[in-house]
């Protein structure tokens, strides 16, 4: 399974990382820790270092609950600091986190590679058409309602099968709108129990029908310090544990505060897949 981004093949065969890049105050692990240009580079040049093949810039938290911000305060967070990354890292390829088609094209505009859309198009209906017209890789994840409202709507007939309906819907306006490089999101904590999460995790493999790459947030969250009563700064070792069941399952991006640590996750599910 490859990936067409900016001309660049990216083959999955091999899964990877994409290094998250928080410019918010307030996310739920990191958020306020990037200060300044210099903090965000520095950030940036380790997750390369460790082995990212994709950053994520994200200028609105999405935790549940999170405050609004205006559309341009996120403007300014994401491109700010996109211009410094494209002008320190000029092959870096750079995913934008955001919901909003202003954003979104701005953000292509200045050389983001990946459009990652927490709502799959659904807060912004300017959205599939912006990435449609500039063929930009498309990350769709699966959330009900808003960052501040979706822990409200965790009801579900069938989890499973609820979610294979909406990115059924999704599919189905990627090929009207021609867009070819789109990848799966199942948004773990969006929308979702505790519960519900491990559910969707054990049934990851559900979600190869679509014969699309899988990406994975697992990162840190509170399925996993919740579960082991600490908090998201001890959760290192949980991420760990769940991203190998991950990667058993066919994930092929897992999106992380911590590359160093997830590659090292990668390396050994390989060694494992080809010495079966």
């Amino acid at each position: 399974m490859t990936l067409n981004c900016k001309g660049q093949l990216i083959d999955l065969d091999r899964p990877k990382t994409m290094g998250i890049i928080n410019l918010t105050p307030d996310s739920f692990y990191d958020g306020g820790r990037l200060k300044n240009d210099l903090d965000v580079l520095q950030k940036v040049e380790e997750h390369l270092e460790h082995g990212a093949q994709f950053v994520d810039l994200g200028g609105y938290s999405s935790k549940p609950g999170a405050a609004h911000v205006s559309l341009q305060e996120e403007h300014q967070r994401v491109i700010n600091s996109l211009q410094s990354i494209q002008k320190a890292f000029p092959e870096c390829l750079i995913s934008v986190d955001t919901f909003r088609a202003e954003v979104a094209e701005a953000a292509i505009e200045n050389g983001a590679a990946i459009i990652n859309d927490i709502s799959a198009g659904q807060l912004d209906a300017k959205m599939l058409p912006l990435v449609a017209k500039h063929q930009v890789c498309y990350i769709g994840m699966h959330m009900k309602g808003t960052p501040q409202n979706m822990q409200e709507y965790t009801a579900y007939e069938h989890l499973i099968t609820d979610l294979k309906f909406y990115f059924s819907a999704l599919e189905e306006q990627a090929a009207q709108l021609q867009i070819h490089d789109l990848i799966l999101d199942v948004g773990f904590g969006f929308s979702k129990t505790l519960e519900q999460n491990f559910q969707l995790l054990n049934s990851l493999e559900a979600f190869h029908i679509f014969k699309r790459p899988i990406l994975v947030g697992l990162s840190r969250k509170s399925m996993i310090y919740k579960t082991l009563q600490l908090d998201a700064e001890q959760a290192l070792n949980g991420t760990s544990a769940l991203h190998m069941t991950a990667l058993s399952k066919g994930a092929h991006i897992l999106r992380v505060h911590d590359v160093k640590e997830a590659e090292q996750c990668i390396a050994l599910h390989m060694s494992l897949k080809e010495n079966k």
